[in-house]
């Protein structure tokens, strides 16, 4: 059995949370261009969670491409 569908999948699904994050944080930048300190906090968190979740996507490419 190949476990190629499993390990694409995965991909997308960490793709399809990156982008849901990334729409979360629009919404706090915008506000702390605006002065809000706060949304300045969630952003900076928001953006190392991004980064992290990043490099979880790029581990997984390549498994991927090793398994290919």
């Amino acid at each position: 059995m190949s476990t190629e569908g499993f390990e694409s999948s995965e991909l997308l699904q960490k793709w399809s949370e990156l982008k849901v994050l990334i729409e979360s944080l629009e919404n706090d930048i915008i506000k702390n261009v605006r002065g809000n300190k706060s949304a300045g906090v969630r952003a900076r968190k928001g953006l190392r969670l991004l980064k992290n979740n990043a490099s979880e996507i790029v581990k997984v490419s390549l498994s991927t491409d090793k398994e290919s």
